[in-house]
């Protein structure tokens, strides 16, 4: 999309800070942690209202999407990021690896018009002809749940993102009769039962059971949020793959992009107990997040309630699109929630995360204002390269996956 990108500079607008105690609602926009912070954040794309959310309503007891529909109505396919853009963004085997890999998608509610959508977003990226297959919560290719406008901007977006950087991999849908728990951890267990073992979620709220999220040998990711520094269910559960979010621009550097913290991204210190195998310091709970990807303007086709081509905002786009690359990698049953990606950095020197060639280390940005600590600001050298929002950083190929 080079000579047409929409270059978007984040800020910060925090209303209000507090010190952050102990035990706080896993899955609420507030966060624990023995240091820690907590940060009441206007989320920028609320403030500037330049985009809106696909699903609004509560988030206590039940999920919503994350998806945000950047304002201005129906594009041109070339608005935003498309699918080159983000294989030579990750520097992704896009067109070698992939093949036999399934990717799945979990979703509440039914896009009637997903298939067809699914093909056209292909035909429009310049990709051959893909597989999409679409079941209900009890894994039948019939009797789909109710439409949902909203949600069918989230499950077009989901398959697209995981196709877009696994074009040869089969994408399976699974639509949840609504978005109760009982209905999407329902469809969570579908989606294994099903063969899955790489499994995407774009949703967040309170309440989740994290024993849902916890099939061995199946790859686990959930989108952050679109917040700032927070982090629901069930991105927490330590089972589970948090996936932050970035702004990626264009730059005249070897790479050809440089990204930076996207500052709405979810991330930080949940209340979810801590896995052995983290060990950062400022955070006695579950720390968020593992991974990022970019988290604005990229392109999605949509004619259940958008009428064509769209542009976007979220963490929805980085889960998906990171499902994506597990599928290139083709070792989704060897993953532990983060554990691979906690394994192979936090153990590094700082200089030798710095320059390993499987990810991009983030240095600048951040979610939230929390005095200045790694849980949600980028390049403090306090644990690493690690930050909150961006976990390691943004996948360099699939080394790290």
């Amino acid at each position: 999309m080079e000579g047409r990108l929409k270059v978007v500079a984040p800020f910060v607008a925090a209303l209000a800070v507090a010190a952050c105690s102990a035990g706080g609602s896993s899955g609420m926009p507030l966060s624990g942690g023995a240091i820690g912070a907590q940060a009441i954040h206007i989320p920028q794309w609320q403030a500037n209202d330049s985009a809106r959310a696909a699903c609004g309503g509560s988030r206590i007891g039940e999920a919503q999407c994350d998806v945000l529909i950047e304002n201005g109505g129906v594009h041109s396919m070339y608005a935003g990021w498309d699918a080159k853009d983000l294989e030579a963004a990750y520097d992704l085997p896009s067109s070698t690896k992939g093949k036999g890999q399934n990717v799945y998608i979990v979703d509440a509610y039914d896009n009637p018009d997903v298939v067809s959508d699914f093909a056209a977003y292909r035909k429009g990226m310049g990709l051959a002809a893909g597989t999409l297959n679409k079941y209900n919560q009890d894994g039948q290719m019939s009797d789909y749940p109710q439409g949902s406008p909203g949600w069918g901007v989230e499950i077009d977006l989901d398959v697209e993102m995981a196709s877009a950087s696994c074009p040869k991999c089969t994408i399976n849908l699974v639509e949840a009769n609504s978005n109760a728990w009982s209905d999407i951890e329902t469809a969570e267990e579908e989606a294994v039962t099903l063969g899955g073992t790489i499994v995407s979620n774009s949703y967040g709220g309170s309440g989740a059971s994290c024993s849902d999220y916890d099939s061995k040998g199946v790859t686990y990711l959930a989108s952050a949020g679109d917040s700032g520094y927070s982090i629901f269910d069930p991105a927490d559960c330590s089972s589970v793959i948090a996936v932050g979010g970035t702004v990626l621009n264009p730059s005249s550097g070897k790479r050809k992009y440089n990204e930076l913290v996207w500052t709405d991204s979810g991330g930080g210190c949940s209340s979810q107990p801590k896995p052995s195998w983290q060990k950062d310091p400022d955070c006695t709970y579950r720390t968020a997040n593992d991974v990022a990807a970019v988290a604005v303007n990229a392109t999605e086709y949509d004619t259940y309630s958008e009428g064509g081509w769209i542009t976007v905002d979220g963490t929805s786009i980085s889960s998906p699109l990171v499902a994506g690359m597990v599928g290139l990698a083709g070792n989704s049953t060897k993953q532990d929630g983060g554990k691979n990606l906690w394994d192979a950095f936090s153990k590094l020197s700082f200089k030798k995360q710095e320059k390993d060639r499987n990810i991009y280390y983030i240095s600048s940005g951040n979610d939230g204002s929390c005095g200045g600590e790694y849980l949600c600001t980028a390049g403090t050298k306090q644990f690493g390269i690690y930050s909150g929002p961006t976990g390691w950083g943004t996948p360099h190929g699939v080394g790290a996956l």
